[in-house]
């Protein structure tokens, strides 16, 4: 039996801070002190310049990190139960059933561990829906969290094998 019934929030109250405040602060952040970096605002305990290396290492983070931070925010979406997904990116809601969804996993390398539903025809969205899940307090971070088997269950399938991406 399911533990999800009537209108449940299945994604995480952090989904908006990660989907739009973590990248927009880290992105500024790290590029401000990155072009503080080129035009010389940082001095050494000497008062010396960096080294031009550390200019291009921070420079490829900054462009590496950005990028990798807006695909992974960028998919990022709300996602509610009510007899059906509701999926929303914060600017339009749309409507999955259950029978369209062919697979549930969960990514636990990452420390928010998203979920992401796979569906059988693309949608507005994509083929694809992920969500940071409600936070529980888990001594065993290294399983995969119920609702990965619970969406499984209610999509009518099994409910077995690791669920990991």
């Amino acid at each position: 039996m399911s533990n999800i019934v009537g209108e449940t929030y299945l994604s995480s109250n952090w989904t908006f801070f990660s989907k739009f405040v973590f990248p927009t602060l880290w992105i500024s952040g790290f590029g401000l002190g990155t072009i503080q970096l080129w035009l010389g605002n940082f001095h050494g305990a000497v008062n010396s310049l960096p080294p031009p290396e550390l200019k291009l290492v921070f420079s490829a983070v900054w462009i590496i990190g950005s990028a990798f931070i807006l695909v992974v925010s960028a998919s990022l979406k709300r996602v509610r139960f009510n007899g059906q997904l509701l999926v929303s990116n914060y600017f339009r809601e749309i409507r999955v059933p259950l029978n369209a969804v062919i697979d549930v996993k969960q990514n636990r390398w990452m420390n928010w561990r998203p979920i992401t539903i796979y569906l059988r025809e693309p949608t507005e969205f994509g083929d694809r829906v992920a969500f940071i899940p409600r936070q529980r307090f888990r001594i065993q971070f290294w399983r995969t969290d119920p609702i990965v088997g619970e969406l499984k269950q209610l999509a009518g399938m099994p409910r077995g094998g690791a669920g990991t991406e």
